[in-house]
């Protein structure tokens, strides 16, 4: 008789142990955090919030000034952010974290996806329009393939 041992992380047999929400401070993101918060509430799993802070590219040359209120803008979204986690937390009593990662918000998700082991990843629907043609966080998490996406309207 063969004794099963587990060897590692797999995805999805028991239902989520992570389920993890892109927050941006848009309508969309917070709505999509709420949704997220339902889902690990029912699931009892834990709600990892992920904020991704943009990077400026190297080759653009803003200057210091610019450099800080883009700085002094991201510091006041992750503070909302935060503020909002707390009200979500009270009203679905459920476990969370808050983390935020550095880049473009495609990469930033998949790393933390990745890092926090996600089961699942839910994000807002892009209220950019020309995402909607081009294709968003979304669509490009759901081409990827690695977890389940919800996107939230």
């Amino acid at each position: 008789m063969t004794e099963h041992v587990n060897t590692g992380f797999e995805r999805g047999t028991d239902g989520p142990k992570v389920i993890l929400a892109g927050v941006d401070g848009s309508e969309s993101s917070l709505r999509a955090a709420a949704y997220a918060a339902g889902l690990a509430r029912r699931q009892n799993a834990l709600l990892a919030l992920v904020y991704v802070q943009p990077v400026l590219a190297a080759g653009v040359s803003l200057g210091a000034p610019v450099a800080d209120t883009t700085e002094e803008i991201a510091q006041g979204l992750v503070a909302e952010i935060r503020e909002s986690a707390e009200r979500l937390k009270g009203i679905y009593e459920v476990r969370w974290e808050f983390h935020t990662f550095r880049g473009d918000p495609y990469a930033g998700l998949v790393s933390a996806a990745e890092e926090l082991t996600a089961d699942a990843v839910v994000v807002g629907a892009s209220e950019q329009a020309g995402h909607r043609i081009v294709g968003s966080v979304a669509v490009r998490l759901v081409k990827a393939g690695r977890w389940p996406v919800t996107v939230v309207p």
